[in-house]
């Protein structure tokens, strides 16, 4: 039998199912071929907060969505063209999302009368036409895995596992990705388990035949690879870019990592990243609170270290008193806030972006820090080395806001060259700086950057004190001094105002639009996204993304007041736009969503257009 090939320039699959079905697994695999193809991807990993949800129900469901093209793209997509389904709960779970018309590969081998009375459907909805707007395949990928592996040494349960590769293959055919990496992965994976490794690898080559074999299937797709700017690429995701950020940032500085950790959802890849990498000098604890963590960065702070401390939003309130006793001591100190659904435990595997203003607010006193952004699973790497760059040449904590989409989500990335990456090397003070060639004035302020000296303990002469009562200007002596305290206040607050930021870019290509989209941090993929959208359609607007919310650039407030409308959208209520409206006096139009979701490109362009048509 012959079958069409048809071109496409873009795709976007979920992967659905239980929580123990394997779906981050096959998820991560299709994306890593798809990457090694050369397709421009952008992925959404999404799962449970619990442990184990019962199997078979809505709360157990687990989802992967890979959007992939031919070309530049910029989110995981709106909505799925395909979805495979491994269970009814995937598939009720995930229906409301997929477009009329969309694929839907359901195994039916899982459509039990038990199965769907556990999420409410009344019938079979694999019989009874009420899927005929959308083109169902139903494939028994369950009993057609145990078939694949009857000749195996493995237990029934081990061979149903499976089921997940040999959904991986039938979808690898489908798309025509590569095989070799997958095939390499299990027999790495499974090495000390062969025969697992082998039955494995049998299901995900049993699913490519399938496809290649059934009538279900009578096209298969290609995407061809996408131009991207010349170099070597890898797929990465934001904390793997933020860990490998810190590791470039440590070596640009000249100073041993220390990472001061407690684990949490959902920056705990963090360490555990950082933690194969000792080899780099890099060194990692896992402490037994989100307080012990950030007290021994600071300390290995004040040993000459790199201090860093990784955390979500509950952790950034326990590490609160120790920041402000870092904004004191002004020592460097990395504080990586992966931002997740609150408040309290909330939504752990849900993102949000309802931190900014506990970062620049939540500690007692003016204790002001600056606080940084990426903008995309990549620039998650440019933005821990930004944030290390801040921190040494300003002796200053930092604070640099992720969230879950960014943490978990992943792009193709360019390596870097090493004459790309800033110089950040620290000189250290090593001879007393006082007048008179003997004193150590800890507090003594270089004039360009109002940075104090940092000096190693031990270093000979140079013995001061350190704690969280206030300094004397200069000496560093405790002072209780009314006119001192105002000095070191306003001194602190400078120092933070006066740091180097880069201007805020705008995208406006004929320098007419009169609306201008503003966001932050994760927002950037939709807006953009959004921008394009509306631009296509005719409509005129600019976009402008803050990577530095703290100091704010310098240009801000002539950006804003360049157009007849800011439109500012946020995942949280509006604490961007409290912060601008209250600074610059601009009144900016919000939009706010708080769903643990990523904005849809298309309800952005949408709200662009109806701000565009309201002018």
């Amino acid at each position: 039998m012959t079958k069409q090939v048809q071109q496409l320039d873009r795709v976007i699959i979920r992967f659905a199912g239980d929580s123990g079905d394997g779906m981050q697994l096959t998820g991560d695999r299709f994306t890593a071929e798809t990457a090694q193809f050369g397709n421009d991807l952008s992925t959404l990993p999404n799962f449970p907060a619990e442990i184990r949800a019962p199997a078979g129900t809505l709360p157990g469901v687990s989802s992967f969505q890979l959007h992939f093209a031919d070309h530049d793209i910029l989110t995981p997509g709106d909505a799925p063209n395909v979805l495979v389904a491994m269970n009814p709960a995937a598939l009720k779970a995930n229906l409301a999302d997929l477009p009329r018309g969309a694929d839907i590969i359901a195994n039916i081998d899982e459509f039990t009368k038990r199965n769907l009375v556990k999420v409410g459907y009344a019938g079979n909805p694999i019989e009874d036409d009420s899927l005929a707007e959308w083109r169902l395949h139903a494939v028994p990928l369950t009993s057609l895995t145990v078939r694949a592996l009857e000749g195996f040494d493995i237990s029934k349960k081990d061979a149903e596992r499976a089921k997940n590769m040999f959904a991986l293959g039938l979808l690898s055919w489908l798309y025509s990705r590569p095989t070799e990496g997958t095939i390499a992965f299990l027999e790495a994976k499974f090495a000390r388990k062969p025969e697992i490794a082998k039955a494995n690898i049998a299901a995900f080559q049993a699913g490519w035949n399938y496809g290649e074999t059934t009538e279900s299937f009578s096209t298969s797709y290609e995407i061809k690879p996408a131009t991207l700017r010349p170099g070597t690429y890898r797929n990465i995701s934001g904390n793997q870019a933020l860990a490998y950020g810190l590791i470039a940032a440590s070596v640009q500085a000249r100073l041993p990592l220390f990472l001061g950790s407690y684990p949490i959802t959902p920056a705990s890849d963090i360490l555990h990243e950082l933690s194969r990498h000792k080899h780099f000098g890099i060194r990692t604890f896992q402490a037994e609170d989100e307080i012990a963590g950030v007290a021994a960065a600071l300390g290995a702070a004040f040993g000459g270290s790199l201090g860093v401390t990784t955390t979500s939003g509950p952790g950034v309130a326990l590490k609160a008193e120790t920041v402000g006793l870092a904004v004191t001591t002004e020592l460097p100190l990395i504080v990586v806030d992966v931002q997740r659904a609150g408040p309290s435990t909330g939504m752990p595997t849900k993102t949000e972006q309802t931190d900014l203003l506990m970062a620049m607010f939540g500690r007692n006193g003016e204790s002001p820090v600056p606080v940084f952004a990426p903008a995309t699973p990549s620039d998650c790497f440019t933005m821990a080395v930004e944030a290390a760059r801040i921190a040494v040449k300003y002796r200053t904590p930092v604070m640099l806001l992720s969230d879950g989409y960014l943490a978990n989500g992943s792009e193709p990335w360019r390596i870097p060259e090493i004459d790309e990456l800033p110089d950040i090397s620290v000189r250290f003070t090593t001879a007393p700086n006082g007048d008179d060639g003997t004193m150590y004035l800890p507090y003594l302020r270089d004039p360009a950057t109002l940075a104090r000296p940092w000096a190693v303990p031990g270093t000979p002469g140079l013995e001061h004190r350190i704690g969280g009562i206030e300094k004397a200007d200069g000496s560093g002596n405790i002072s209780y001094n009314p006119n001192n305290h105002d000095r070191m206040v306003r001194l602190r607050q400078a120092k933070i105002d006066g740091i180097d930021v880069p201007p805020l870019e705008v995208d406006d290509p004929d320098g007419d639009a009169r609306v201008l989209v503003l966001g932050w941090g994760s927002t950037y993929g939709p807006i953009a996204a959004a921008v394009r959208r509306v631009r296509k359609d005719g409509g005129k607007v600019a976009q402008a993304h803050l990577r530095h919310l703290n100091p704010l650039p310098a240009n801000t407030c002539e950006v804003l007041r360049s157009y007849d409308k800011v439109l500012l959208p946020e995942i949280n209520l509006g604490q961007l736009a409290m912060l601008l409206r209250a600074r610059f006096l601009v009144d900016v139009i919000t939009y706010n969503q708080v769903r643990g979701l990523p904005f849809k490109a298309a309800e952005l362009a949408a709200v662009i257009q109806d701000v565009i048509d309201s002018d």
